[in-house]
């Protein structure tokens, strides 16, 4: 199998277990497991946790940008983002990776603490460069901040509709 290929696979096994338990939730072994190689395979491509754990949070950062692309207005930039967290409940039934590792940014590695930050900062930007007219209290953190704790009492509740309500009470504001 080629390099990429097995990087990414190896990756794609870390994205939905630090998904579903976080950063500490999840070891080099069960990565290893997870796509067939053994832990000295998964360290090749990742010589430390903390490597790993950079490289895939700027992938699913990367990734989010994206997804979300450059939003004409506004309503269009809160719908895809919207669109984004309903897609982690009802699609994966995961957490937000990024949700996950900020809850732990205390006894993450720095760089992995760093990536995190820079993709709340990215988010943040895109919502804010399309933030309705009147944004208090509308503003991008609070946008972002309900749609992660939107997830996370879908998860708790185990009540998916919980999101559909957040988003529409906040869609009114534009």
């Amino acid at each position: 199998m080629a390099e990429d290929t097995m990087r990414d696979r190896i990756l794609d096994a870390a994205e939905s277990r630090a998904r579903q338990s976080g950063y500490h939730g999840f070891s080099f072994r069960e990565l290893a497991s997870d796509v067939g190689i053994k832990s000295a395979s998964v360290h090749y491509h990742f010589p430390t946790k903390a490597v790993l754990a950079e490289a895939l949070t700027e992938r699913y950062a990367q990734t989010a940008l994206e997804r979300l692309g450059a939003p004409e207005g506004p309503l269009e930039a809160f719908n895809r983002v919207a669109a984004l967290f309903r897609e982690a409940v009802e699609v994966e039934d995961k957490m937000c990776q990024c949700g996950m590792f900020g809850a732990e940014r205390d006894s993450l590695p720095p760089e992995v603490a760093a990536a995190t930050e820079r993709y709340f900062q990215r988010l943040t930007e895109l919502l804010e460069r399309a933030a309705p007219k009147n944004p208090a209290p509308y503003r991008a953190e609070t946008i972002l901040s309900a749609f992660e704790g939107a997830l996370l009492l879908v998860k708790a509740l185990d009540d998916p509709s919980v999101f559909d309500r957040v988003v529409a009470d906040l869609r009114r504001a534009y």
